[in-house]
């Protein structure tokens, strides 16, 4: 340094002091500037103040000379303690060039940097909030110093201005908060430190309110939680508990909305390898639980971003036990509230668009029937962004349900095979609530969720499949799935009637009287998605035979619970009557007719069948006849049940000129098996009655007749010989009895209008037909000589 050059009003004895390696020389040379700005202070004499400072900062502080650089700062200092409570006056100059030197590559110099700042801050206290950014800006580079004893010193500075913040109630948190939300995205650990240690402190500051401020600290807050350090991820664990405990104290002046994403962001885990991210997704699903209790519908039009996040949580097992409870709770609270006013912004739409678009109806026209008749993979759903609310791009209230970003991400995480049986049947569990709360709009995307739903049915879990049946169930039944093109059928002389289940929803009453004889699949009870969906499920059967070996009469008795036996059996038989594929129409009938005649869900329907005495229960009976004489021995056992003992008897002579198989008398021997079982003890009962009944003996002799001499036809032979004579069981009065039996048969006669002889000609063109496909089955019977008995 030049110490010719003119640093009045400092002495030549100062400034060469100053310059001095001694750090005992550099204090006395402060102290005597001390005293000096005292002396200036006492003469008011401002202008040389400054002089003094500026010389200080520029030709010290800012030397080019390590040891004039610390004699700058001691200065400074002095400078400041010089000035007492008019150090505020002069702090900008002051300050600025400390600042400078904690950049210094000299830790001793930092560390001289820090001190002097110390003293700086500690003299003027509350005047230097003003200069609060500055300062927190290279506090903040100090944390993390690698000198400890720089640190030491930052630390010292950064408890005496929190004290300062602590006590002041003119801290600007407006203008610190945008420096908060840049340096909070820190990697370094002593930074994160800091930035945590300080919002800890105004988060308890009662007249600082950064509550307000949360949603853009919120993300930075989660990134410090994942820190390595456990003592930062704890203080972070407090803070956002006291953030928490503030919000459920004051729900109306929290951004619920503004901090939703955040959440939804943050619930879900990238890499699960990593217990920080544990520790994450659970803090933010138990923030999401909060939210979703507290601000309600504020946060609907997010539901499909937090449906993202929850949905695959659900299949979390014991190890995140809480998690998988948190999420669950968020489930749950966002499903209630969902109501059915969300669905009547539908008819104030409806009046805004174009009069080409058909009421309900996307602006898209499509077939309905070619969507459910699209391939079974097929999704219909493209990669979307689930953080964003729904579209402002139509009119809506600010608390509008984002439906259609639901369906999609129940539609993605249904089609996925990875998705857990858990989240599967919460998916499910959501679609089926969903179209009871929202029906009108739910409809506009079933065509593209029908085939997955079908494709459901495959699933390995019981439980799932019965949820995916209640959701079918509730689209075929729904009086929003009305359609007057949908339940058209190709037969307008064979329409079905179809019937309410018992405790069926309001708005589904059954149709009686002349309407029910017009009425197709498409009525008030079922909709005309209901044959649609038979249509398909019989055709996923003919796809996927596992499926209906192993789940086929799981699936159609609950559906019977769900739509009403009658229903089920009617659409079925009537479908299978034009199926194409005879073998599997004959397996399927041989399916039904089991599930028919074993089923406990089946006990009205048997019932029904069991005395032809209406006009419904002959038509029903002679729309399964014609479906099941796609096999010969089910078509037997439908007659036993409904007591057309003549009629079964004159099958059975048919016979004779059909092609006899192991398989065909498999069944025959399994056929014997029902007689035995309680379904038929009616039947049993019968045989004493043998003067009335004499085509059951017949009909029972003629099987015994086609079957080998095997169990089975030791069983029946025994039972046959059981019949009792005749002459042993004629009453007493037996004109009266005569007459009873007369008047039961004349009252039966009555009351049926089948013609047996139209069945028994339907019959031999079905069996025609099957015995033509057989023989054009390249030889089949030929290259299997042990399937034929000759």
């Amino acid at each position: 340094m030049n110490t010719e050059k003119d640093f009045s009003p400092l002495t030549p004895n100062i400034v060469r002091a100053l310059n001095d390696k001694l750090y005992e020389k550099r204090k006395v040379a402060a102290l005597e500037i001390e005293k000096l700005v005292r002396e200036f202070v006492a003469q008011n004499n401002s202008t040389q103040i400054r002089h003094v400072i500026q010389i200080l900062a520029s030709e010290f502080a800012l030397s080019q000379h390590p040891h004039s650089r610390k004699g700058g700062l001691i200065g400074l200092a002095a400078c400041s303690i010089a000035l007492g409570k008019d150090s505020g006056l002069y702090l900008k100059e002051l300050i600025e060039p400390v600042l400078t030197c904690f950049n210094d590559s000299d830790s001793r110099l930092r560390y001289y940097a820090c001190e002097a700042l110390y003293n700086i801050v500690k003299v003027a206290r509350g005047a230097v909030l003003p200069h609060f950014n500055l300062l927190f800006d290279g506090l903040s580079k100090l944390a993390a110093d690698p000198d400890p004893n720089v640190k030491s010193g930052s630390e010292l500075l950064d408890r005496l201005l929190k004290d300062i913040v602590t006590e002041s109630n003119k801290f600007d948190l407006v203008a610190f908060v945008p420096l908060l939300r840049e340096r909070i995205y820190s990697n370094n650990q002593y930074a994160r430190q800091f930035i945590i240690s300080w919002i800890h402190v105004l988060e308890s500051v009662p007249n600082i309110n950064l509550l307000d401020y949360l949603p853009e600290i919120l993300d930075g807050l989660f990134q410090i939680l994942g820190d390595n350090s456990k003592e930062i991820r704890r203080t972070c664990e407090v803070v956002l508990g006291e953030f928490l405990k503030e919000i459920k104290k004051t729900p109306s002046d929290v951004k619920f909305a503004e901090m939703a994403n955040i959440l939804v962001i943050h619930c879900q885990v990238a890499d699960e390898t990593k217990l920080t991210n544990d520790l994450i997704q659970l803090t933010a699903m138990t923030w999401m639980r909060e939210f979703i209790q507290l601000a309600g519908r504020a946060v609907l039009p997010y539901s499909s971003g937090i449906l993202t996040a929850v949905l695959p949580c659900l299949s979390y097992d014991d190890r995140k036990k809480n998690t998988k409870e948190a999420a669950s709770a968020c489930n749950h609270s966002l499903m209630k509230l969902v109501t059915p006013e969300d669905d009547e912004e539908e008819e104030k739409s409806e009046s805004t668009e174009s009069p080409t678009k058909k009421d309900g109806q996307p602006k898209t026209e499509v077939d309905s029937n070619d969507m459910l008749n699209a391939s079974q993979e097929s999704v219909g759903f493209s990669n979307i962004s689930f953080f964003t609310p729904a579209s402002a791009d139509r009119p809506q209230v600010t608390l509008d349900l984002d439906l259609d970003g639901i369906v999609q991400v129940l539609g993605r995480h249904l089609h996925d095979s990875s998705t857990g049986m858990m989240t599967r049947i919460a998916v499910l569990k959501w679609l089926y609530h969903l179209y009871i709360k929202t029906p009108r709009k739910m409809f506009r995307h079933t065509d593209s969720l029908f085939p997955m739903l079908l494709k459901t049915l495959s699933d390995e879990s019981d439980e799932v499949i019965l949820k995916d049946l209640e959701v079918l169930a509730e689209i075929a039944s729904s009086p929003a799935g009305q359609s007057d093109q949908g339940g058209s059928r190709d037969s307008a002389d064979n329409k079905l009637v179809l019937k309410v289940p018992e405790g069926a929803k309001p708005g589904q009453q059954p149709i009686t009287g002349s309407k029910a004889a017009d009425s197709s699949p498409s009525t008030p009870s079922m909709n005309s998605y209901f044959y649609k969906f038979m249509i398909n499920l019989l055709k996923r059967f003919s796809l996927e035979r596992k499926l209906l070996e192993n789940r086929g009469a799981f699936i159609i008795r609950q559906l019977c619970l769900l739509l009403h036996a009658e229903n089920i059996f009617h659409s079925m038989a009537d479908i299978l009557l034009k199926e194409e594929d005879l073998k599997f129409a004959s397996t399927m009938v041989q399916t039904l007719n089991t599930i028919l005649l074993t089923s406990a869900e089946l006990f009205q329907l048997r019932n029904q069948l069991k005395d032809l005495h209406t006009q419904e229960s002959c038509a029903l009976f002679c729309c399964l006849y014609r479906s099941w004489c796609h096999n010969p021995v089910a078509t037997v056992s439908l007659c036993f049940l409904t007591q057309n003992y003549k009629h079964a008897y004159d099958l059975i002579q048919k016979f004779g000129d059909l092609e006899v198989t192991v398989d065909f008398l498999m069944e025959v021997d399994k056929l014997v098996q029902l007689i035995e079982s309680p379904i038929f003890t009616y039947l049993r009962l019968q045989l004493l009655d043998v003067e009335n009944n004499p085509y059951l003996i017949k009909a029972l002799y003629g099987l015994l007749m086609l079957l080998p001499q095997s169990q089975a036809f030791q069983l029946l032979s025994h039972r046959l010989r059981c019949v009792p004579n005749p002459e042993l069981m004629r009453t007493v009065d037996e004109s009266k009895y005569m007459d009873s039996k007369q008047q039961v048969a004349s009252k039966r006669a009555s009351h049926t209008q089948v013609d047996y002889n139209e069945l028994l000609q339907h019959f031999d063109r079905v069996q025609s037909k099957h015995l033509e496909v057989r023989h054009q089955r390249s030889g089949r019977a030929s290259d299997h000589p042990d399937r034929k008995l000759m």
